[in-house]
């Protein structure tokens, strides 16, 4: 990843955004990380996989939580109730 101080990014922000275009940008204030710079297409890129990953990790933990419950199937808990209202 490139890095821009932020008076280079003021003062080149065309070869800044030049450069977005193909990878991040960094830019710096007083010699530490400020911001990132980056296009609109790898923006939604990163997003669009960080909501495959939150649908991944939600499926999941449904699939962990499915597989340690105790629950029954609606077939078995109409079987219970007749059996108990039956006596």
């Amino acid at each position: 990843m490139k890095s821009y101080t932020l008076t280079q990014t003021r003062n080149q922000h065309g070869e800044v955004f030049d450069q977005a275009t193909v990878e991040p940008v960094l830019v710096t204030k007083q010699k530490r990380p400020s911001h990132v710079i980056l296009s609109a297409k790898t923006y939604q890129q990163l997003i669009n996989r960080l909501e495959e990953l939150e649908d991944l990790n939600l499926g999941s933990s449904a699939e962990t939580a499915l597989s340690q419950s105790s629950m029954m199937g609606s077939e078995e808990f109409t079987a219970i109730l007749e059996k108990l209202a039956n006596g």
